[in-house]
């Protein structure tokens, strides 16, 4: 069969091509090759992981969503990223192992042939060459009567023409063809084109990636163009706000930092880097003086930039890395996040909290008034704004411990009780003991609790196993000794079995339902339950990725549609049950894409197939009786602080009384 050449270049595989490869391909047929399966509940295998030594076999996959997850060294994937790790190839070399014994032809995106042994044909120096006048035509194109939109809405964010020429900024125009044009013209073949990322390939052939959208070039830390940050300037185009470059031979977006190549001397002398959100940010910053100002380009801050980040500031540990000098800069350099103040800002924190222990250097935070960016402040109160801004940061670890403690109801005991779930474990993972101790008093104050209650519970949290948990010093304890020489990343929900709390056991069980069972969670009306319900805030996040992936009902739609394409049923559920899955894992970040490998792995208490759907709904009428218990407990403590006399007792009497004939209710549906 055609089909079984190696590809070079990644990503060329048609999307189309690699779900119909998923599809039929069955992972416990893969995964039985390398690893001793055996039954471990409904639709669950076990063994031992391949890729770090074990004793307990810890290593599980769900054949219904084509998934598998370890969780001993926190591995996990569909079938091809079991194969890229077991074989240690590509992703593309991965499908195409796949296709050959599925009977899959690939087609590819570029010109319909397979291109061997790794020559693209295009070298680093040319599509670097090919940026460069990408450059210079999107310049050129900003300064013509087309892009007029584009400078005016420089203009409104106060960049003048020398900001524009400084970072380079530019346009592409309105057109299909209007960059292949000029890169046909200055020599560039067509196989350079395709492999610099700058066109797309349709039916008809290549086409502009970029059209009618303002253009940041992107550089290497040398200075080099390696890809483009584009942003839509009006609402009729149909596509992302911000559309990036796409992965190729040089562009690698979660080691790139935009406005490093400006940036890196300011770091080196200064030992700081201010991480912002957006391009404009790292123009309003570095233009208000904000020299150290970066942003990353389209991808959440990583491990990756982690490392580019501590060779710069030469980050070595110090026990006073991070104590603030009389001069207020930070001894041993420091790493500075802005964030908005709203909620996603707030979910990028604690997304920066699980990087921060890869730092020697203390890391901060630093949050505008109403949830401005550095442009907004800047075009609002001026550059002298910009810089107090970022003077007057806050430690990453209390604004992230604060965070989690937002909303909850912390006048109540189920409120601090739940606070302190949710903090002891990140003040238990700084790795500085002495700090440790100190954030340990202080979210006792915050919460209002006994200060060795919160001791215990933060003791408690520490002594979870927990494989590739950092040592003092930020060293990386052996995970047993992984194949493949690379660091694991731990587990982000603790097993299962060590869950002692039961709502917080309740809540992780309805998640796995939520992920496994989609089919049964739609029709025990899980989708309507709101986020509030999740107390746990990783339980929160995994259910508003469950949301924003469209929840159970999207997997429904996908079973009806692929049910309409003559699929058989039990084949459409299986395929929309991994599609399913994906989707989430598209909608959440790192960490919690990890939580979700984990709770769609992992096996659920009830193995028996003909009471399954009762379990579902137990569980699901559960999670709405500890929502009602909470409302019962705050209404019963607003009411003890209500002088009966007041208007407002007679009404929380009354709604005291229905909250208690619902949960009621509920019991009697448990039993």
């Amino acid at each position: 069969m055609r089909g079984c050449r190696i590809v070079l270049m990644p990503g060329l595989i048609r999307r189309e091509d690699i779900d119909e490869v998923r599809s039929r391909t069955r992972i416990e047929d893969v995964v039985s090759q390398y690893v001793q399966l055996r039954p471990d509940g409904v639709d669950s295998q076990k063994g031992l992981c391949p890729f770090h030594d074990e004793k307990t076999p810890s290593f599980h996959i769900r054949p219904h969503i084509g998934r598998w997850h370890c969780f001993g060294c926190g591995e996990g994937g569909d079938v091809i990223s079991f194969v890229e790790r077991i074989e240690h190839v590509s992703f593309v070399e991965a499908v195409e192992i796949l296709a050959r014994k599925a009977g899959v032809e690939l087609r590819y995106e570029n010109d319909g042939r397979r291109e061997r042994g790794g020559d693209s044909g295009a070298t680093r120096q040319r599509l670097i060459d090919a940026h460069r006048v990408a450059v210079d035509f999107y310049m050129a194109q900003l300064a013509s009567p087309q892009g007029e939109a584009g400078r005016r809405m420089l203009d409104q964010r106060g960049f003048d023409a020398a900001a524009i020429e400084r970072f380079k900024v530019g346009y592409s125009p309105n057109s299909w063809d209007g960059l292949l044009k000029e890169l046909r013209r200055r020599g560039f073949t067509e196989r350079e084109i395709a492999a610099s990322g700058l066109a797309s390939q349709g039916n008809r052939g290549q086409y502009d990636r970029f059209r009618g959208r303002l253009m940041w070039p992107i550089m290497s830390i040398t200075g080099d163009p390696i890809g483009f940050g584009a942003r839509k300037l009006s609402d009729e185009d149909n596509g992302p706000k911000y559309l990036n470059t796409p992965e190729t031979a040089i562009y690698k977006k979660s080691q790139v930092l935009y406005g490093l190549d400006m940036a890196k001397r300011a770091i080196s002398q200064q030992r700081r880097i201010v991480v912002v959100e957006g391009y404009t940010d790292v123009m309003a910053a570095q233009l208000a003086g904000v020299e150290t100002a970066v942003a990353t380009c389209g991808t959440a801050f990583g491990s990756e930039h982690v490392k580019v980040v501590r060779r710069l500031i030469g980050d070595g540990a110090d026990p006073a890395a991070g104590v603030i000098l009389g001069s207020g800069a930070a001894y041993g350099g420091e790493i500075i996040f802005t964030f908005d103040g709203d909620a996603a800002g707030q979910k990028a924190a604690l997304k920066a909290f699980q990087e921060d222990q890869a730092f020697a250097a203390q890391t901060f935070v630093c949050v505008a008034p109403e949830g401005m960016d550095p442009c907004e402040v800047r075009m609002n109160y001026g550059d002298e704004a910009v810089r107090e801004i970022v003077a007057a940061r806050r430690p990453l670890f209390e604004f992230a411990i604060r965070s989690v403690l937002t909303g909850l109801p912390l006048n109540s005991a189920e409120g601090r009780t739940a606070g302190l779930r949710a903090a002891a474990p990140m003040v238990a993972s700084i790795r500085d003991r002495v700090l440790r101790g100190e954030y340990t008093r202080q979210l006792a104050g915050w919460l209002g609790m006994d200060e060795g209650t919160v001791r215990r519970a933060v003791l408690s949290s520490g002594r979870r196993p927990a494989s590739g948990r950092r040592q003092e010093g930020g060293q990386r304890r052996p995970n047993g000794g992984a194949q493949d020489g690379q660091e694991r990343p731990a587990p982000v929900l603790a097993p299962r079995a060590t869950v002692r709390d039961p709502v917080e056991r309740v809540e992780r069980e309805a998640l796995g339902i939520y992920l496994q069972l989609p089919g049964l969670a739609g029709s025990a009306q899980m989708d309507e339950l709101p986020s509030q319900t999740f107390t746990v805030p990783v339980h929160r996040r995994v259910h508003e990725a469950i949301r924003a992936a469209g929840g159970a009902a999207s997997y429904d739609k996908r079973v009806a549609e692929l049910s309409a394409k003559g699929v058989p049923l039990e084949k459409a559920e299986e395929a929309a049950a991994g599609w399913y899955v994906e989707r989430v894992i598209e909608n959440a970040d790192d960490v919690v894409g990890r939580a979700v490998a984990q709770l769609a792995v992992e096996t659920l208490p009830e193995s028996r197939p003909d009471r399954v759907e009762r379990y579902v709904w137990g569980i699901a009428v559960s999670l709405i009786r500890q929502g009602i218990t909470r409302q019962i407990g705050d209404l019963r403590s607003r009411l003890q602080r209500t002088p009966p006399d007041d208007p407002e007792y007679s009404a929380l009497f009354s709604r005291l009384i229905e909250l208690e004939e619902q949960r009621r209710a509920c019991d009697a549906q448990i039993e």
